[in-house]
């Protein structure tokens, strides 16, 4: 019997939950395994327990910025692929911090195509 293949699990970050949600559902229905999740204490706490192969996380969130939980998520997973999005002109300073500490991420800016979304993933 072919063993089944398992599908890549994302995580995804945005206190906004119809836009956490939607990714989510697209992801799923892209063959992903895809998670939401609507702070970034929760996203860190969601990563230690699905052990997610992928985060995308907004940048801009109220409690735990996207950045700061990347990076506890890498600590963790330190293989995860991380993409973060924003819609905030902030975000290059918090790059920048993240930079200095030894952190380059990747980031989309919102509004966010699924198609470029998907087309990341699978690169």
């Amino acid at each position: 019997m072919p063993e089944a293949k398992t599908r890549p699990k994302v995580l995804v970050a945005d206190d906004e939950r119809v836009i956490a949600d939607t990714l989510a559902m697209i992801l799923n229905q892209s063959g992903f395994d895809a998670r939401a999740a609507y702070s970034g204490e929760s996203a860190v706490e969601l990563a230690r327990v699905f052990a997610p192969d992928m985060l995308i996380s907004d940048v801009i969130m109220a409690d735990l910025n996207g950045i700061d939980a990347a990076i506890r998520i890498r600590a963790m997973l330190p293989r995860i692929k991380v993409l973060l999005f924003s819609g905030q002109a902030a975000t290059s300073d918090l790059l920048e911090k993240a930079r200095a500490r030894g952190y380059e991420f990747e980031i989309l800016t919102k509004p966010v195509h699924p198609q470029d979304l998907l087309s990341r993933l699978r690169g």
